[in-house]
């Protein structure tokens, strides 16, 4: 079997390749969505490319963090990277229905999911598969923006619009949807009034920068997330952070660090999320590509509060 997914990009952190079969016998199963939709600002594009550069930079890591007890996550969990959903740039409709079809088949081999965007869209037909397999699902979606409008220029899956079609979806309980990290202008008035109308909770960037306990509140919100529902699911886009941890991603100042990013999630690991994604990395912008590097230390932290919370087979 080749050693890399394509060309010269490396399946992600070490994971085995299985680009070619479909017999997923790893733990962890890593996959790409290289779709960027609408520009809904100006010319700030170039997310497509983000799973090709978070893999190659992947490449410099182990999957050791001596700051949690010394634990080496490949030694309690497989990776396996299955490549990218093969998508349709002129057809968005289409894009979704491949994304979803691609992410049903993964969700039903009941391995725990990675997905690596891509623009915060495809979080939409992700989730929707999830929902397919008769799963109630809760999100913590960790975010600067609601990314709930109804449309935009009448695109339906654009990035700014996936929690509104989750609103819509039967399988997804609203009052589980939790927006963390919710802050500034770039949100639009009528956005904070979707989520209230649909029953979704908001919490602010103060509402996190006020915690006492980071860890205990980070449990707070998995608790909201995990009621009435089978199964909770993360999604992070990159401007959840200040622009100051986040040179690669959509410029929001006035968010969280990036030790504080990674707290939180480890506690959502070792809780119990299914799955996760990272979207909105923007490789163009980034001339060091310090974003792209530090999806890989996002997604270890998550599986290694995974195996701290018991849930590693």
């Amino acid at each position: 079997m080749v050693s890399n997914i394509y060309g010269n990009t490396p399946p992600m952190l070490g994971a085995k390749n299985l680009t070619q079969t479909e017999d997923y016998d790893t733990d962890v199963l890593v996959y790409g969505v290289p779709w960027e939709g609408a520009c809904t600002w100006g010319d700030y594009t170039g997310s497509e490319l983000g799973p090709k550069q978070i893999r190659l930079s992947s490449a410099r890591y182990s999957t050791y963090l001596p700051e949690l007890d010394h634990i080496n996550v490949e030694d309690h969990l497989s990776f396996g990277d299955v490549g990218d959903v093969s998508v349709i740039p002129h057809d968005v409709p289409g894009t979704m229905d491949r994304i979803e079809s691609f992410a049903e088949n993964l969700w039903r081999s009941g391995k725990f999911l990675v997905g690596l965007g891509g623009d915060h869209g495809i979080t939409y037909p992700v989730v929707k598969a999830l929902t397919n397999t008769g799963k109630k699902v809760g999100i913590i979606h960790l975010d600067s923006h609601y990314d709930n409008m109804p449309h935009h220029e009448g695109d339906e899956f654009a990035r700014s619009t996936p929690f509104m079609r989750l609103y819509e979806t039967e399988g997804v309980r609203n009052e589980s949807l939790i927006h963390t990290g919710i802050k500034g202008p770039r949100n639009k008035p009528e956005t904070g009034k979707y989520a209230q109308e649909a029953g979704a909770v908001t919490l602010t960037i103060n509402d996190i920068k006020e915690a006492k306990d980071l860890k205990a509140y980070a449990n707070e919100i998995y608790d909201m997330a995990s009621k009435d529902v089978d199964v909770v699911y993360l999604t992070i886009c990159s401007d959840v952070l200040d622009f100051a941890f986040n040179p690669g991603g959509p410029v929001d100042g006035n968010g969280i660090t990036s030790h504080e990013l990674v707290t939180m999630i480890y506690e959502f690991g070792k809780r119990g999320v299914c799955g996760m994604d990272f979207v909105e990395v923007y490789p163009q912008q980034d001339a060091n590509q310090n974003s792209a590097h530090f999806v890989s230390t996002a997604v270890l932290y998550v599986l290694a509060g995974h195996v701290h919370g018991g849930h590693a087979k």
